[in-house]
């Protein structure tokens, strides 16, 4: 089975022979080795050029397991360009694994992979590529090395359109199967739910969780999964460090202090398995630090970590919509909109999301049903009261074509927005 990842692919494409490090990053199995020792390595020989000038290094496979030392990576790369006058690609899998746990804590010590990089981009001749499943790996500290050398292609797990074009079934089904299982392109190649499932929990304990503790030392699995399955319950709830605390200390959970979950959610988002959603003061133009919204890179992996017990279709879609919207390039923030009720007091309305990409704004509302006109109140109450030009949306889940209603607000079904990549501008 062939999953087209296009975007993915194009992005790789523009930046061909740029110059520049293309540094690949994203959740692991995402879809990231596939993308570029499959989509991208297929594109580069059907343009002609010749497999012995492709270099390719999975840093995670046995195999290639001695040239986690980034000296005998150079030279293994060395070795294999032969001739100054013909273009190579060099294709460095998991380069994460070539960084020491001492280079990554301590910012005094430099990281030897970065030099090593560095080098083989001084080669007129050769075109680098990595991929990297931690943030980390493209910190300051890598943007001071590479001097504004780095690229960065950020992968996400599958869009509803991408799992669609691999699904073997309608768009009803299709979103049935992806709100509950999420986007991890191997989902699609287990047979019924048990496997799902299994595969699922799997990468949560075997990949995801294993990998932050032996990243960081952490010695308290139990308080790292804890949080997990609280921000999973919380998705679409404004939460900090000190509220997960507050919770842990009435269920009773001891021996995590608010310092270790502010590191813990920060070790979760460099792994890309949450995102954080910050809050935007609309019409104060500012930032509002704290609380924030976490949101799951994957919602199978949501789901998994709660047992697939706590499936709220609301929540769940609101999760799918910031996806969606991260997946597209925007930046997305929480809007607040401060208002004055009638009794005079002030109150703040919420815009679930405010989405910007160079010189292009959008409020975007998520909203599960529209049974009645008191319900279109409640959700475009926010809306309404932003004094600006930009266009406000409201995604529905239902199958009613897009509208306008008399505030001027577009009204759009989820499975149009989903499906159109120019769905924002309906």
């Amino acid at each position: 089975m062939e999953i087209r990842r296009d975007r993915y692919l194009q992005q790789l494409i523009s930046r061909k022979n740029n110059g520049l490090i293309k540094v690949i990053t994203g959740i692991r199995r995402c879809g990231k080795t596939y993308l570029l020792f499959h989509l991208y390595y297929d594109y580069l020989i059907q343009s002609g050029v010749s497999a012995d000038n492709i270099i390719t290094i999975s840093l995670d496979d046995e195999e290639y397991s001695e040239y986690i030392d980034p000296r005998k990576l150079y030279d293994y790369v060395k070795s294999r360009i032969f001739d100054s006058k013909q273009q190579y690609y060099v294709f460095i899998d998991e380069a994460q694994y070539a960084i020491t746990k001492e280079e990554m804590k301590n910012p005094d010590i430099p990281i030897r992979l970065y030099g090593i990089l560095n080098g083989l981009l001084r080669k007129n001749n050769v075109d680098v590529y990595v991929t990297g499943s931690n943030s980390k790996f493209l910190s300051t500290d890598i943007m001071t090395e590479f001097r504004g050398r780095g690229d960065e292609i950020h992968v996400s797990p599958l869009s509803f359109s991408e799992f669609c074009s691999a699904f073997n079934g309608n768009r009803i089904e299709a979103w049935k199967e992806y709100s509950l299982y999420g986007g991890m392109p191997h989902i699609l190649s287990e047979l019924n739910e048990q496997a799902k499932a299994g595969y699922l929990n799997r990468l949560n304990q075997e990949i995801y969780l294993r990998d932050i503790m032996e990243r960081y030392d952490i010695r308290n699995s139990a308080g790292l999964k804890e949080l997990m399955r609280v921000l999973a319950s919380g998705i679409g709830s404004f939460t900090n460090a000190q509220k997960i605390s507050d919770t842990f200390v009435s269920s009773g959970i001891k021996g995590i202090t608010m310092p270790t979950i502010t590191n813990y959610l920060g070790y979760l988002q460099d792994s890309f398995v949450i995102q954080k959603a910050e809050r935007y003061d609309i019409k104060g133009r500012k930032y509002i630090s704290t609380p924030a919204k976490y949101y799951y890179s994957d919602l199978g992996l949501r789901n998994a970590l709660l047992n697939f017990r706590q499936y709220e279709e609301t929540h769940i879609m609101e999760n799918v919509i910031y996806n969606e919207l991260i997946y597209r390039g925007y930046n997305v923030d929480v809007g607040i909109v401060e208002t004055r009720g009638t009794d005079g007091k002030r109150k703040q309305l919420e815009v679930d999301f405010v989405v910007n990409q160079g010189s292009k704004r959008y409020y975007v509302q998520s909203a599960f049903a529209i049974p009645d006109q008191s319900k279109m109140n409640q959700e475009q109450a926010s809306l309404i009261r932003i004094d600006d030009s930009f266009k406000k949306i409201i995604v529905v889940n239902t199958n009613t074509p897009a509208w306008r209603n008399e505030r001027g607000i577009t009204i759009i079904n989820i499975f149009d927005f989903l499906l159109n990549e120019n769905s924002l501008d309906l």
